[in-house]
């Protein structure tokens, strides 16, 4: 898999932007602030729907502008196809695959499977449970689409939880539960635990499964990218059957038993603080690093070659899904040491494509030779005669917003 092609019409700082690529290395390079990474945001927004960089649509769309547009031209098994996507802050996006309309954005997941690790991803190590929340199942949504709407139902049915347990919990602390003899009706709530359970059932089995699988690559890549330290380890956490101590089931059906049997343990708590405790959305992944945890104690390098290690581990399970996927390094060998920058590079010069931003061209080590390209003031050209700019097919025969 590789893009060949990227267009963008009014995204981040680009009224428009018309960029070729081919198989390969190309590093975009150019100062901070030109645009490097708005074009390998505009990639991953196509992969995952959502940016790395920030968590809603709005600061995607240029100032002064009412939508964007993302068209990427992507060849898979030799074969090509055209994903375009119109981003719409506060009303529904809209997408198109080979210029068909598809009833909802979503259908386009998996059209184009990307790996990106940039500067941000030290929040993997360093952040809290959310970030590795996302991590995961970002990742799931990439080797199988379908947990997008899994996701989707989970986050909606939370959500109708949650509202009831707020409301419950203030109708025992209120008027209406001392005039009804400290009796409040929850048969409602137990339709809803229903619901939880099944939806959460179904992601948290994915998330173990995932785990088990992502383990053994991560040790391997952090042995390859870093100066020593480890091993690594990957504990899921969960809030399920945290009241019993126990490992959990890997079964789905036997999931939603044991986490119909936490909800039920926890409603007393959850009604008093009106708030929904066990779950996915409560869960953690503990990234271990020798015989402690990796959060806390890890050094500055030791998180940098943690983080990395799990993307590559993502594309290593990714590839071995069937499709390799394009890896994107946003500004990373500027954080690296020159041991880990010639180390990574080794790792991936060997993919399809990888796309690389940087500053300065002198970050990129000499074994990544490939396309440069130059990015100033919102402008793409060419460095060399790697790259072809100028052959980037126009909006016109890539089809209209």
């Amino acid at each position: 898999m590789h893009v060949r092609h990227l267009s963008l019409t009014d995204f981040r700082s680009y009224a428009s932007a018309e960029v070729a690529l081919e198989p390969g290395v190309t590093a975009l390079l150019g100062r901070n602030g030109q645009g490097k990474t708005n074009l390998v945001e505009a990639l991953g927004y196509v992969a995952t729907l959502g940016s790395h960089r920030v968590a809603s649509d709005g600061p995607l769309v240029r100032v002064g502008a009412e939508r964007a547009v993302v068209r990427a031209g992507i060849v898979r098994d030799e074969r090509s196809m055209l994903v375009e996507i119109e981003i719409n802050p506060g009303r529904a996006n809209r997408a198109r695959i080979n210029r068909g309309p598809v009833p909802r954005p979503r259908e386009v997941l998996g059209a184009l499977r990307t790996v990106l690790f940039a500067p941000e991803d030290l929040a993997l190590v360093k952040g809290d449970p959310g970030e590795r929340r996302r991590f995961l199942d970002e990742l799931l949504v990439s080797r199988a689409p379908r947990y997008a709407a899994v996701r989707a139902d989970y986050d909606r049915v939370l959500k109708q939880r949650s509202a009831l347990l707020k409301s419950a919990g203030a109708a025992r602390r209120g008027a209406r539960y001392a005039s009804a003899g400290g009796q409040y009706d929850v048969s409602t709530l137990d339709v809803w635990d229903a619901h939880l359970a099944r939806a959460g059932a179904d992601l948290l089995a994915a998330r173990l499964s995932l785990v088990a699988a992502l383990g053994p690559r991560v040790e391997q890549a952090y042995d390859e990218v870093s100066l020593g330290g480890g091993p690594t380890s990957l504990d899921y956490r969960s809030s399920v059957g945290a009241e019993t101590g126990g490992p959990l089931p890997a079964e789905r059906t036997e999931l939603e038993q044991v986490m119909l049997a936490s909800l039920a343990a926890a409603r007393s708590s959850e009604l008093e603080r009106g708030v929904c405790l066990v779950g996915p959305h409560r869960d953690d992944l503990v990234l271990g690093l020798g015989a402690t945890p990796a959060k806390g104690y890890a050094s500055h390098g030791e998180s940098w070659s943690y983080a990395l290690a799990l993307r590559l581990a993502s594309y290593d399970l990714l590839r071995a899904d069937g499709g390799e996927p394009v890896l994107v390094l946003d500004d990373v060998f500027a954080e690296l040491d020159s041991s880990r920058r010639e180390r990574l590079a080794r790792r991936v010069s060997g993919a399809e494509q990888v796309l690389i931003t940087a500053a300065v061209e002198a970050d990129v080590p000499g074994e990544l030779a490939g396309a440069r390209l130059l990015v100033q003031a919102g402008e793409v050209t060419p460095v060399g005669s790697g790259a072809r700019v100028g052959d980037a097919a126009p909006a016109s025969e890539v089809g209209s917003p």
